[in-house]
């Protein structure tokens, strides 16, 4: 099994299920996990096995600055940085495409995405296995008109993490002046959708055919820090399906 007791991991959006998934799957690894997240009651209700928890405008960059300054206070610097802030707006057709959709999954897509990344970067470069991931979808590859808002959004997440991807790279292995073995990866995780065991036993007439259960992304979560950051950095990985 994965030994992660020297990782300090952060993960953006926790109180999903997929969030608590992930965060269970990283302290049994034995890393040190923090849980940011816009509601403080969630996060102590569904999260209070982790080390750390944080409410946090994750679309205010201020707020994001003053959170890393608390967690470097508190832990010191962040190893792995799992950003699972989500969302969907779904409508009829383009017509249905609302510009409140819209200005939505931006922020909760893009913006909180943009802000952390940001804010850590430092500390991801600097690590010994500096990790970033986020859960992008199929929705980039099959954009319809009725997702169009989704898949655009998503889209854009997947373009800025290419970014973050050549960042880390030029900070490391392709650093003209002093380079170094690339330590630092930026991936980007692929599903259709998430499902877990209560949802499917709550409503067994649901087609999940494609879907990925939660376990899936704690599992590949503990498996980004053990890979080899230059085969990982600038990834799109698909998660196992159902």
């Amino acid at each position: 099994m994965a030994d992660l007791a020297d990782l300090t991991v952060l993960i953006a959006g926790a109180t999903s299920a997929s969030g608590v998934a992930t965060a269970h799957a990283l302290c049994k690894a034995g890393a040190t996990v923090l849980a940011a997240g816009s509601n403080a009651q969630r996060l102590a209700e569904r999260l209070p096995f982790v080390h750390g928890r944080y409410e946090v405008d994750l679309a205010n960059h201020a707020a994001v600055t003053e959170l890393h300054q608390l967690i470097d206070n508190e832990r010191g610097p962040i190893d792995g940085l799992l950003h699972l802030v989500g969302g969907w707006r779904g409508g009829k057709g383009l017509s249905g495409q609302s510009d409140q959709d819209a200005e939505f999954l931006h922020t909760q897509v893009i913006t909180t995405l943009r802000n952390t990344t940001r804010v850590f970067r430092d500390d991801l470069v600097a690590s010994g296995r500096g990790r970033v991931a986020i859960v992008s979808a199929t929705a980039v590859d099959s954009p319809t008109g009725s997702n169009a808002n989704y898949s655009s959004a998503k889209a854009g997440a997947e373009a800025w993490m290419r970014s973050v991807a050549a960042e880390l790279r030029t900070a490391q292995s392709a650093n003209k002046t002093d380079p170094v073995p690339q330590r630092a990866a930026a991936v980007c995780w692929v599903i259709k959708a998430f499902t877990d065991e209560a949802t499917r036993a709550a409503k067994p007439e649901s087609k999940t055919a494609g879907f990925t259960d939660v376990t899936a992304l704690g599992d590949a979560a503990v498996s980004l820090f053990t890979a080899d950051a230059a085969q990982l950095n600038g990834a799109r990985i698909h998660l196992p399906t159902l």
